[in-house]
């Protein structure tokens, strides 16, 4: 999908005899305008279409890679931001978890609110106003404008369950409403989306615009969520019938842009001046070192998640002689391409050199709560590699504009295992997990029961880490509040301290704890609470039961 500009201004020139009484403002058109024609209405449905990076870029990242509320992430900074020591906070649970904290950090109540507002507002004008249009127009835009509709309540109701559902009839907007049952906000976000699958044109015709593919993904993600697998399955299998499928190369999906798994990608250009700053948090701290510049590092994967990778042939290596201190080198150079594709280790190739995440390394070292911040350097032996621009030169700029990946194909196919395994088809959800392994040379035999949630459980973990779904997964199976490694309670993550010998080449690897306290999920945090703004200003609402 094309990147939509969000700074818009069309400007009306009237002509007049005294410019001193001309009141026609320059720097704006009227609804009724703005609604007349085709190619201006699109301008104001993009304005919508900005709500994209939003959900997925902006305000999740109030706290950072919500992987890190999880074993797979640690930011290393002890300074009380985002990026740093928030997201261990919301990690370790106990009294830092507040309504307040919640609301804040996690809940976007407010942000969604005003989007779902402004969604409103625009289909309300295209059926008040845009009757001039062309009917195919009218539809297609309005089956954009739904869309999005539906995927800003699927974020509200994955929050909060009970929501409060306002659609285009403006009239009906009131400071004291009641709260929608959990069904019924599905049932308003399914409307939305078929809408927008049935209406919509493929992706050949979009022109750059949403597609039935995006819709179908969105069906496929949410209906997930709303456990209605019939839904999940049909959507997932339209996707397929598309022409969507796997990439052959797993780290091509996040670099080459258009491929056949990305459904719907956000794309950036810094000639104009769109851009956005992920490089600058999650690049090895030594690439910025080396071109005299500061920055990097903010956040890096754990040992545990390194452990979750199974060797190329399959099957897991034995990581004890690692679990103390030792010279052997680990095994990084056996497990499969996904590890290589995502993380950064000790000697691994980046950028025409190799990676130092040692004591006195080139990209370095950094012991968790005992150095505030650590620039550039790593607070588990490892650093990010999968969605981090290898082609980024920073001696250039420090903004990046290699594109996100927001919908693919690869979890749709997942999303199929899952729904298959949960409605008794146990060879659909074989077939599905065997396809998503067989594209990385891993070895599958069919399974059943626990097993086979256990190797459809496994595929999420490595096949979507780092994309923004493995803290949803634990939450919406209510696995979370369970004791580690099921879920997360009663645990700490760990890292390798990596430091050189008097031998030429060999390092000590000693296994650390990168945390300072057990980490900790309540079982309230299953949906978040309803925001103090909403319960002072709304007498149809009280807080959930869980939160008073």
């Amino acid at each position: 999908m094309k990147k939509i500009l969000l700074a818009l201004s069309l400007c009306c020139v009237l002509a007049a005899c005294n410019d001193f009484l001309d009141m026609t403002p320059r720097d704006s058109i009227s609804d009724k305008v703005m609604w007349a024609s085709t190619e201006s209405a699109e301008y104001a449905v993009n304005n919508v279409y900005s709500y994209t990076y939003d959900i997925f870029a902006n305000w999740p990242s109030t706290v950072g890679i919500t992987e890190a509320f999880t074993d797979e992430f640690k930011y290393g900074g002890y300074n009380n931001f985002a990026y740093n020591l928030i997201p261990s906070q919301v990690a370790y649970g106990g009294a830092d978890l507040t309504a307040n904290f919640v609301s804040v950090y996690l809940g976007c109540w407010t942000e969604l609110y005003s989007a779902v507002r402004r969604t409103n507002e625009a289909i309300s004008n295209l059926k008040a106003l845009g009757g001039g249009l062309p009917q195919a127009d009218q539809t297609r835009l309005m089956a954009e404008l739904r869309l999005m509709r539906g995927w800003l309540y699927f974020e509200l109701v994955k929050r909060y369950k009970e929501i409060i559902i306002y659609d285009e009839d403006l009239s009906k907007i009131a400071i004291d409403k009641a709260l929608s049952s959990e069904e019924e906000g599905w049932d308003f976000v399914s409307a939305d989306l078929n809408f927008a699958a049935e209406n919509l044109p493929e992706k050949a015709a979009a022109k750059g615009r949403l597609d039935k593919g995006a819709a179908y993904a969105l069906i496929c993600r949410s209906m997930l969520y709303a456990e209605r697998w019939a839904d999940v399955i049909s959507a997932a299998d339209a996707l397929e019938q598309l022409g969507y499928g796997l990439l052959d190369d797993y780290a091509k999906v996040f670099t080459v842009s258009g491929n056949k798994e990305s459904i719907l990608q956000y794309n950036f250009s810094y000639s104009d001046a769109v851009y956005h700053e992920f490089d600058y948090y999650y690049t090895p701290g030594g690439d910025y070192k080396l071109v005299d510049q500061q920055g990097g590092g903010y956040g890096t994967p754990t040992q545990e998640m390194v452990e979750s990778y199974e060797l190329a042939t399959g099957g897991f290596p034995d990581w004890t002689p690692w679990h103390s201190s030792t010279t052997a080198e680990p095994p990084y150079a056996l497990l499969e391409p996904r590890f290589h594709a995502t993380i950064l280790y000790n000697g691994a190739p980046w950028k025409k050199r190799k990676i130092e995440p040692y004591v006195g390394g080139t990209d370095g070292w950094c012991t968790w709560n005992k150095e505030p911040q650590p620039q550039g350097r790593t607070t588990t032996g490892y650093y990010l590699r999968k969605l981090v621009d290898e082609t980024h030169d920073l001696s250039e700029r420090t903004q990046s504009t290699q594109h996100f990946v927001v919908l693919r194909y690869g979890e749709a196919l997942l999303n199929k295992a899952e729904a298959c395994y949960r409605s008794n088809d146990p060879a659909g959800a074989n077939a599905a997990v065997r396809a998503i392994r067989a594209r990385v040379g891993l070895p599958y035999s069919d399974k059943s029961g626990a097993a086979l949630w256990q190797a459809i459980r496994q595929e999420r973990r490595v096949e979507l880490a780092f994309e923004g779904l493995w803290y949803w997964d634990l939450r919406r199976w209510e696995e979370a509040a369970q004791a580690y490694p099921t879920g997360l309670n009663g645990y700490q993550v760990h890292g390798l301290k990596i430091e050189p010998t008097a031998v030429e080449g060999q390092f000590l690897y000693t296994y650390v704890s990168v945390d300072d306290k057990d980490r900790n999920f309540p079982a309230k945090m299953y949906r978040f609470p309803l925001p103090e703004g909403e319960l002072s200003s709304n007498a149809l609402v009280e807080q959930y039961p869980e939160w008073r």
